[in-house]
């Protein structure tokens, strides 16, 4: 057990799924000789060869498609594009082609992929690189999407994504790579897909979060607690499938619900959370189901990062809204 960012969790996983399994690869843009570009492959190169770890060329329509084909051989790949905003140019292969794989060969054949990228703003990034662009792989039938919002869980996660056998996007947020750490257990070990986790437990409202979000909730509920109110946060850590059960056994206690999300609004994860509690939990409900987002608005340059995405006090003030409806 040692204290480990974000960034060197990832780096465990990857060397343990690389250790664990020779058919593994790693391939991608700089994730070679220079350890990607924020270094989460530091190292895994020289350890296993230049045969399991190497990179490609700055094409990702092209090295998606690579990646598909060696996918159907059964080797388990753990696919690099280096920021968000880059996957538009690989959506073909990843939607038309990746997530419809167990469906096109009635379940003969899978595509044991996990996709890596970095997302969502914070760090002043340019342009297309802090795109929160979930929504459009999480409205897919076939994909995962997870987004694990802290060291442990991304290890956790990262692990179960590249032994799972279907399609996985796996989002990691650019501010939480070096700026929280958690006590991380050596070796290996899991955490579910698919499955929400209660980051805390209270009884007056409820936050559903994913992402760095969750870190914004976990900073609202201990701020509320000091005047009394007990806020449970629910980190949906996998974003499709959603954990609904978990949401809906939550608001039947509180009553109360606030939705958060860095994406825009318009954007589908926080959407499709209301939408299922409105059709499957609205009798368990006191008051209108709150949510926060960013605007409806192309992603601002690094200047205006500081007053687009939603922080804490956004969400407290939504969350006194909703409890004094």
């Amino acid at each position: 057990m040692a204290k480990k960012t974000y960034i060197q969790a990832i780096t465990d996983a990857l060397d343990i799924v690389l250790e664990d399994d020779p058919k593994t690869l790693i391939f991608g843009e700089d994730v070679g000789k220079n350890g990607g570009v924020f270094r989460t492959t530091q190292g895994l190169q020289e350890k296993y060869g230049e045969d399991r770890v190497f990179d490609v060329i700055l094409a990702e329509s092209g090295f998606t498609a690579m990646k598909l084909l060696l996918g159907i051989t059964l080797r388990m790949l753990a696919l690099r594009i280096q920021f968000m905003g880059s996957y538009l140019e690989a959506v073909d292969q990843i939607i038309g082609q990746e997530a419809r794989m167990r469906f096109r060969f009635d379940g003969l054949k899978t595509a044991p992929v996990t996709i890596r990228t970095p997302y969502g703003g914070g760090t002043h990034t340019a342009e297309m690189h802090a795109d929160n662009l979930e929504n459009i792989f999480a409205s897919t039938p076939g994909m995962r999407v997870v987004m694990p919002s802290n060291p442990y869980d991304a290890k956790g996660l990262l692990i179960s994504s590249v032994e799972n056998n279907d399609p996985v996007l796996f989002m990691e947020n650019l501010k939480l790579y070096r700026s929280m750490k958690d006590d991380i257990p050596d070796g290996k070990y899991t955490v579910p897909l698919d499955k929400a986790n209660v980051a805390r437990e209270g009884n007056d409202i409820t936050i559903v979060a994913y992402g760095a979000e969750v870190n914004e909730a976990l900073k609202v509920a201990d701020d509320l607690a000091k005047k009394n109110i007990s806020v449970e946060v629910i980190d949906l850590r996998t974003v499709s499938p959603i954990d609904t059960d978990t949401i809906f056994k939550s608001i039947e206690k509180t009553h109360k619900v606030v939705i958060v999300q860095e994406a825009q609004k318009i954007a589908g994860v926080g959407a499709q959370v209301a939408s299922a509690i409105a059709e499957d939990a609205v009798l368990s409900l006191d008051a209108p189901i709150g949510r926060v987002a960013a605007p409806n608005s192309v992603y601002p340059f690094a200047l205006g990062e500081d007053t687009w995405i939603p922080r804490a006090k956004e969400i407290e003030e939504k969350v006194n809204e909703i409890l004094n409806y």
